[in-house]
């Protein structure tokens, strides 16, 4: 996203996120599912189980689901087994879209993220068509108002890999998808708390659309976002305004 349009633009995602919190709830179970099943049901040998528990925490999910779901995924409980799909696409004008999905059948998936694209001035790719787009990294976004200089010391020596001054004010940090943790730690020790703390695929430029084009295309993440088997979708559409 660019920079003048950052920090509206998180904001404007996470209040969306807001309006939708019992699916984001079902989609960090099965983040945590397949991660306790993947890695173990220990939060300190499991990085990525450690981040969907962090999100459950900050999504309000009752710790008494979050403990079953990891029991369940561990062979401690009945449970369905999830594939991990990414399918990849071309949104409106050219936009590169990434939709990474959790499911249980894939047949049902494809079909209806294929037609969440045709419906909504999109089309769905092939594998690859579109990800080398993105960087996958850790990603980590403080609101307008931090202290620049203490934000930039404490995250270079923590390991990040960049800092970026956005026009709006918003600071973001660049790390290693595997150096998330620790420089978020870094910062949060230091009284500095986070809006935004991820591992995403970060758009490395931007397409950008206005008026009835960038209404057209927020219709087609909405779509996307709200379908059942969707975990994330990535984009780099710069859409001010929407």
């Amino acid at each position: 996203m660019a920079g003048h349009s950052k920090w509206a633009n998180i904001q404007h995602r996470k209040g969306r996120q807001d309006e939708k919190r019992g699916k984001i709830w079902t989609r960090i179970i099965r983040e945590i599912t397949v991660a306790a099943r993947s890695g173990g049901g220990e939060l300190s040998t499991n990085p990525r189980l450690r981040l969907a528990v962090d999100k459950a925490k900050a999504a309000n999910l009752p710790i008494d689901r979050v403990r079953y779901n990891i029991d369940k995924a561990t062979g401690n409980a009945e449970g369905v087994h999830y594939d991990e799909i990414r399918y990849e696409g071309y949104g409106v004008g050219g936009a590169a879209v990434i939709v990474d999905t959790m499911t249980d059948n894939k047949v049902r998936t494809v079909a209806e993220v294929r037609h969440a694209f045709s419906k909504h001035g999109g089309n769905l790719g092939g594998e690859g068509c579109v990800a080398f787009q993105f960087t996958y990294c850790g990603q980590i976004i403080l609101a307008p108002g931090a202290e620049e200089g203490r934000v930039m010391d404490l995250a270079i020596e923590a390991g990040a890999d960049d800092v970026i001054v956005h026009d709006d004010g918003s600071i973001e940090v660049l790390t290693h998808a595997t150096g998330m943790e620790a420089v978020k730690a870094a910062l949060v020790g230091a009284g500095i708390e986070p809006d935004v703390a991820e591992v995403t695929m970060r758009a490395q430029n931007t397409v950008e659309l206005a008026g009835e084009d960038a209404l057209r295309m927020q219709k087609l993440l909405d779509v996307l976002e709200d379908l059942d088997d969707v975990q994330n979708v990535y984009h780099n559409a710069d859409m001010d305004g929407v």
